[in-house]
């Protein structure tokens, strides 16, 4: 059935976003991996330089299809769901972004792949940051997609902000208090994070968001992302010591992260281009595909 779905979704993306001829299209194949001792779903589609793309929290690879149907033209492009999302495997722990990279780094290394560029969006650049920051001769150009960087600068004045409670939201009663209700927990997320609700995410992909999220394990394993912020501070703070130096792209929304993670990029990587999404929230790739998709596309060839 979402195989189904990603199809219908993948044939419509290609027909909107430039035209491209369906006869020669091809869809996303959807695969199942060991990698780093954990069962890894990913998509893949394209041929030629590598591109990995990292889905954030609340949402998986499926956010990547409109991404994807553009690159594929000349690109091999692979978006994995993170350990603990989509249809990946749920581990125990531990659920540093360290660690989730290096399940990415297995995954990429497995397909023989030597050198990729990376793109992430929120949870997903904190693992495209470690991915980089681990395996920096193996990454050639890489996006951050508005969010923060846990251990680098001022990074607790967003970490401990009274109105990002989710950060610590976690543990046996915040389970029981979302079980039944993820879509009421996750359009807290959707609603109040975008410039404007309504150009957030579609209805479809909230009720898709919401089943998937829903199913046993995957809340307590999204908590667990946010449980590790503290661990992921300290390796994050020891990264940042050696700088970064391929090209780094860094997109936020005006009325999401707007200049706080161009500062961060800019102190972990020496060559940073920061661009600021006017009229934007956090959910760049739904509030402001029009921009958002031709400046990540330029900026990966």
């Amino acid at each position: 059935m979402l195989q189904t779905i990603n199809k219908l979704l993948w044939m419509s993306l290609l027909l909107f976003y430039g035209g491209i001829s369906l006869a020669h299209a091809e869809t996303p194949r959807s695969h199942f991996v060991e990698a780093n001792g954990v069962r890894i779903h990913y998509l893949s589609a394209g041929k030629g330089a590598p591109v990995i793309l990292l889905h954030g929290y609340t949402e998986s690879s499926h956010m990547w299809l409109p991404l994807m149907a553009k690159l594929a033209q000349d690109h091999l492009v692979i978006a994995p769901d993170l350990r603990g999302f989509g249809q990946s495997g749920l581990p125990d722990g531990p659920y540093t972004k360290s660690v989730m990279a290096q399940d990415v780094h297995a995954l990429v290394t497995g397909l023989g792949i030597k050198s990729a560029k990376i793109v992430g969006h929120d949870i997903g650049l904190m693992v495209a940051y470690a991915y980089a920051a681990q395996y920096p001769q193996e990454v050639s150009k890489i996006v951050l997609m508005d969010a923060f960087l846990p251990g680098v600068g001022n990074w607790k004045d967003v970490w401990l902000l009274r109105d990002l409670w989710h950060f610590h939201f976690y543990g046996e009663t915040p389970l029981a208090l979302v079980k039944g209700r993820e879509r009421t927990y996750f359009e807290h997320f959707w609603n109040d994070f975008a410039a404007d609700k309504t150009k957030s995410l579609s209805e479809a992909d909230r009720k898709f968001y919401s089943s998937e999220y829903a199913k046993p394990g995957h809340m307590r394993a999204g908590f667990e992302v946010f449980r590790a912020f503290p661990q992921d501070a300290v390796e994050f703070a020891e990264y940042m010591k050696k700088p970064l130096t391929m090209p780094m792209l860094v997109l936020t929304g005006e009325k999401a992260s707007g200049e706080f993670l161009i500062q961060q990029a800019r102190l972990v990587d020496t060559n940073v281009e920061g661009v600021v999404i006017k009229h934007s929230g956090h959910w760049l790739m739904e509030e402001a595909t029009a921009e958002v998709l031709p400046k990540l596309v330029n900026f990966l060839h």
